[in-house]
């Protein structure tokens, strides 16, 4: 499942409060739905934001387990949609941020 998150303030103090006041509850109303993995999806942001983010994807996994929760970072649909497949195949991946930039890794080289 899918989370947008956002559109979240400048500041990496206020961001991080509005991600806990209007985030936070609707994982809580996805998870007791049912919701086994959640993405969430945050805008890219300046690296000032990298470790709220990071500190709050990984509690809440560590919280929430046996249900898989990752943050991804990107305006890129394809670079998110892409990634989304792949963690669906991954069932052990939990609590990881990641900030996509959607130009991917080229292809691989015999």
């Amino acid at each position: 499942m899918r989370l947008e998150v956002g559109p979240l303030p400048d500041d990496p103090v206020a961001a991080a409060a509005r991600f806990h006041a209007e985030v936070l509850p609707r994982v809580a109303e996805a998870l007791a739905d049912g919701a086994l993995r959640i993405a969430l999806v945050f805008s890219p942001a300046p690296h000032a934001h990298r470790a709220w983010r990071v500190a709050a994807v990984q509690t809440l996994a560590a919280a929430r387990a046996p249900a898989r929760i990752n943050g991804l970072a990107s305006d890129d649909a394809a670079a998110l949609a892409a990634t989304e497949t792949y963690l669906d195949s991954a069932p052990g991946l939990t609590g990881h941020y990641l900030e996509l930039d959607g130009a991917g890794a080229g292809p691989v080289l015999g």
